[in-house]
């Protein structure tokens, strides 16, 4: 079982649920909270007991980016091999979160801005109370909007024009705003937001996870395919779940007409 130090962790009925656990300072992240959420992302990919994953924040915020006193001051001090070092790492998080086969789901509990917005973004699933926003707000600090692949997964979501103006304005994004652009999939009372992205995770907990699993996989490749490349993909992808049991007992649940038990395999 993962035990994770800067942040809370649990698993419950096959869902792992992380809590940035910094309320004072809205959940701000520093260099090890940052290196222990890679690490433990990674590592929920040999966790068979979990099938979907959520990440929330403890107190009224989701997650303010990262720590002015912790990260912002002491990049001063680093040089040009270690600031670049800091970057990559806060990029291999985005990477493992986007790479685990499992669905991630944000509960978005408040404000998520920074370092924290990407984060979010990079989940499968987005649940935002009704109070919070979303800030891409790097360039307001005088860094590039471009910042832990946000440049690259927000056009998916949003398009190219609406991620324009979002990374280069950096003005928050309100929940109502955010479900009408699609960059939320629910918007709900503060009080319900962890229950609703626990019903969504839930959900998907008990579906198939290797077809789940794959369906991320395509997801993440086909933006660099060609139509061509991605017909070629799908096509062997498909013949692979073919092959899973979870496919044949959907079948046989089907013709028995009860709910299917998948298995993951």
């Amino acid at each position: 079982m993962l035990e994770p130090k800067t942040f809370r962790y649990a698993v419950d009925d096959h869902l792992a649920t992380l809590t940035l656990d910094r309320p004072d300072s809205l959940n701000s992240l520093t260099f090890e909270v940052y290196a222990e959420l890679r690490d433990t992302f990674l590592a929920l990919e040999r966790e068979p007991d979990v099938h979907a994953v959520i990440i929330t924040g403890a107190g009224r915020g989701f997650c303010s980016g990262g720590s002015v006193h912790d990260i912002i001051g002491p990049l001063f001090e680093l040089d040009a091999a270690g600031r670049l070092a800091f970057t990559r790492m806060t990029g291999a998080l985005i990477g493992a979160i986007r790479a685990l086969r499992k669905p991630v789901v944000a509960a978005i509990n408040g404000v998520a801005a920074g370092a924290g917005a990407v984060i979010a973004l990079a989940c499968d699933f987005r649940v935002m109370s009704e109070k919070a926003k979303l800030a891409f707000l790097f360039v307001k600090v005088g860094l590039a909007g471009a910042d832990m692949g946000a440049a690259w997964l927000l056009p998916q979501v949003v398009g190219l024009a609406r991620a324009t103006e979002i990374l280069m304005l950096g003005e928050p994004i309100l929940a109502a705003d955010a479900l009408q652009i699609g960059l939320t999939n629910r918007v709900a009372a503060p009080e319900r937001v962890l229950d609703e992205a626990r019903a969504l995770a839930e959900r998907l907990a008990r579906g198939p996870r290797f077809a789940l699993g794959m369906t991320k996989e395509l997801l993440n490749r086909e933006p660099q395919l060609s139509l061509e490349a991605a017909l070629e993909a799908e096509a062997q992808a498909q013949q692979i779940c073919m092959d899973t049991r979870d496919f044949r007992e959907a079948y046989e649940a089907f013709v028995a007409k009860r709910e299917p038990r998948f298995e993951g395999r």
